[in-house]
């Protein structure tokens, strides 16, 4: 186990980006180019699962496919910019890579969105999975052999436990600490400026 290669799971939008400022200024703008009246400050208290989720609370069912498509086609241009890392992302995964494992990315976000963003911010993860929320998110750790997975929402919690991986919840999203706890998380760290350090105690235990 010692010299076993670990792979590391990130959950995106408010565990390594602070997706809030983005997400707003794109709902605000489909609500603008649709007409519909969309509460941009409200949807972003609650992000974590699929844009679907979000938009059946402000359109018909039968015009939320389209909706998310054009939000997306709209994304990159308003979203990508005015979005920041969280404080200690880019630390977390270079601890990963400095204790000589892979870092991935596992999230609920339109996969080329979402490496739109790692790429605005430097940051390179060994891949990156999108599509994916809460149980099936246990698809791609799987496939990866990851060991560990951190997210800031119930739904990462439950992707974790369904694939058999450790769970590190961070309280930077919409769930609370003890909403994280109860979930079943693992491990619950105030952000990610402390998984540096849980890491470095976590390897010699798992050794």
């Amino acid at each position: 186990m010692a010299h076993m290669a670990l792979t590391v799971g990130f959950d995106l939008d408010m565990t390594l980006i602070d997706s809030r400022p983005g997400i707003r200024a794109c709902y605000q703008a489909l609500s603008e180019r649709t007409g519909t009246y969309i509460d941009a400050d409200l949807a972003v208290t609650r992000l974590g699962p699929p844009l679907a989720d979000e938009l059946i609370n402000w359109f018909p069912a039968e015009e939320v496919a389209d909706m998310a498509d054009l939000y997306r086609a709209m994304y990159p241009s308003i979203a990508i910019a005015a979005t920041p890392a969280m404080t200690g992302a880019a630390e977390a995964i270079a601890a990963v890579r400095e204790a000589g494992g892979r870092a991935i990315v596992v999230t609920a976000k339109y996969e080329p969105n979402a490496k739109l963003h790692l790429a605005h911010l430097g940051m390179e993860p060994d891949a990156v999975i999108g599509d994916l929320w809460a149980e099936r998110k246990a698809e791609a750790l799987r496939e990866h052999d990851a060991a560990v997975y951190v997210g800031d929402h119930v739904g990462d919690v439950r992707g974790a436990r369904t694939a058999g991986a450790l769970s590190v919840a961070v309280a930077t999203g919409p769930c609370s600490p003890e909403e994280l706890r109860a979930a079943g998380a693992d491990v619950v760290l105030g952000d990610l400026t402390e998984f540096p350090g849980w890491l470095s105690d976590y390897r010699p235990a798992r050794a």
